[in-house]
């Protein structure tokens, strides 16, 4: 589990780096004399389908609602990873991580309605309540040795719970009219995909085939395709063919097979050895369970490509005008001040409130000032921030200020969490 994560975090620190990247690129174009091509190509129509069967939607409705479908499978992996064997695999190890995220996703919710609850951007509140892991995890790593590990599994967590919270936000209050039929198509898949898992059935195949079927009948119900992505990752099975005896027994008679049909001066296996390779990668297969496997092989896609490309679809934002009024509005304030002020307070409070009673912990070797540096740098929201923001204004003034709000308090809880966690020290593990 330990190298699982240290790969995780490694994976994601770098795409940190690629995803500020793509949102730099993004705001220097949409404010270059290029400007008009950058929001042309994102207006760009791609047809996919034969005869009547046909979705039309432009670029920037595919990445929003398929490219990112995949990004929410692989949230929807890890977060069940995670309730299995990870920090919410039992109630004492979960009850710091919920808190800290409940309080994370209220609080900043709270401050935000509290600006907006009757102008034009009241429907923005889901805006600051989620934490962007990739440039999280990234600043973490500018840190090096100074943030314990145990500090690092630790935020990872929050923000898996936060992603789990801004799932359950998109599916029950960013909805347009629903489809019943649709939705009636969508259960019909789900419990298909239940009863594979159950049946033990654990090739990707027909998860997969299933899985385009409930995408599409969440396109067309009203609720957010991307919500399909969590609920196929929840039906994916987590169970393994063969065990680690079996495994070992099965490779430890494969290699020796494949020794004893060994052919001196063959440049290629012979046909006996390709048998036993043949069946060492099935054993392979077999001996790692779908949902890790799964997540392995897509987790690189959605941290260098998916993200970035969101990135840089959804992060430009003309910077004209009067900014002086932008940043006055309610819109932006309520982000900046949700997302750099609201978290903190919101993962400081209640996670001292659940210590201080007894329900849980502080991780091995961190303190409280390490777990205020934490909650500033939760502030750092930007893919689901931006994603949430998308989706809850539909007028470019209102959007193109949330996204300002966004980057702003994105980077302001980037430095000053950096700064506070360097200032805490290395707290010892143990």
């Amino acid at each position: 589990m330990l190298r699982h994560f240290q790969s995780f975090f490694a994976l994601e620190s770098a795409s940190g780096i690629l995803l500020l990247t793509a949102a730099l690129v993004a705001l220097v174009w949409a404010n270059s004399p290029l400007a008009p091509a950058y929001f042309e190509l994102w207006e760009t129509h791609l047809v996919v389908g034969v005869g009547d069967l046909v979705l039309d939607q432009s670029l920037h409705h595919w990445i929003n609602d398929g490219l990112m479908a995949v990004f929410f499978f692989v949230v929807g992996l890890e977060i069940k990873r995670e309730m299995l064997v990870g920090e919410l695999a039992s109630p004492r190890k979960a009850a710091l991580t919920v808190a800290a995220a409940l309080g994370g996703m209220a609080v900043p919710a709270l401050v935000y309605a509290l600006l907006n609850a009757r102008g034009v951007g009241a429907a923005g509140w889901g805006i600051p309540m989620a934490t962007d892991i990739a440039f999280t995890l990234g600043v973490l790593a500018l840190l090096g040795s100074r943030i314990p590990l145990s500090l690092k599994v630790f935020v990872t967590a929050i923000a898996i719970v936060d992603d789990l919270g801004a799932v359950l936000v998109i599916a029950f209050f960013y909805t347009a009219e629903l489809s019943w039929g649709a939705l009636e198509l969508a259960a019909v898949t789900l419990i298909l995909l239940a009863l594979l898992n159950r049946g033990g059935v654990l090739r990707p195949l027909p998860y997969a085939l299933l899985g385009v079927v409930l995408w599409l009948a969440f396109l067309a119900s009203g609720i957010h395709a991307t919500v399909a992505g969590i609920l196929l990752a929840l039906t994916i099975p987590a169970q393994r063919a063969i065990d680690d005896t079996e495994f070992l027994r099965r490779t430890e008679l494969l290699v020796a097979e494949f020794a004893e049909a060994a052919e001196p001066g063959l440049a290629v296996p012979t046909p006996d050895q390709r048998d036993a390779l043949h069946s060492l990668e099935v054993a392979v297969r077999d001996v790692e369970a779908p949902l890790p496997r799964i997540e392995h092989a897509l987790h690189p896609w959605v941290a260098f490509f998916i993200m970035p490309v969101f990135a840089l679809a959804n992060a430009g934002v003309s910077l004209g005008g009067d900014l002086g009024a932008v940043f006055g509005s309610p819109i932006a304030l309520g982000v900046i001040l949700g997302l750099f002020l609201g978290k903190q307070v919101g993962i400081l409070t209640a996670s001292w409130i659940a210590v201080r009673t007894g329900l849980a912990e502080l991780p091995s070797g961190v303190r409280f000032r390490q777990l205020w540096g934490v909650g500033i740098l939760c502030g750092i929201g930007f893919t689901m921030s931006l994603f949430i923001a998308t989706l809850a204004f539909s007028d470019h003034r209102l959007l193109d200020a949330a996204k300002i709000g966004i980057l702003t308090a994105s980077l302001l809880s980037g430095i000053t969490g950096a700064l506070v966690l360097a200032r805490a020290g290395a707290p010892t593990e143990g």
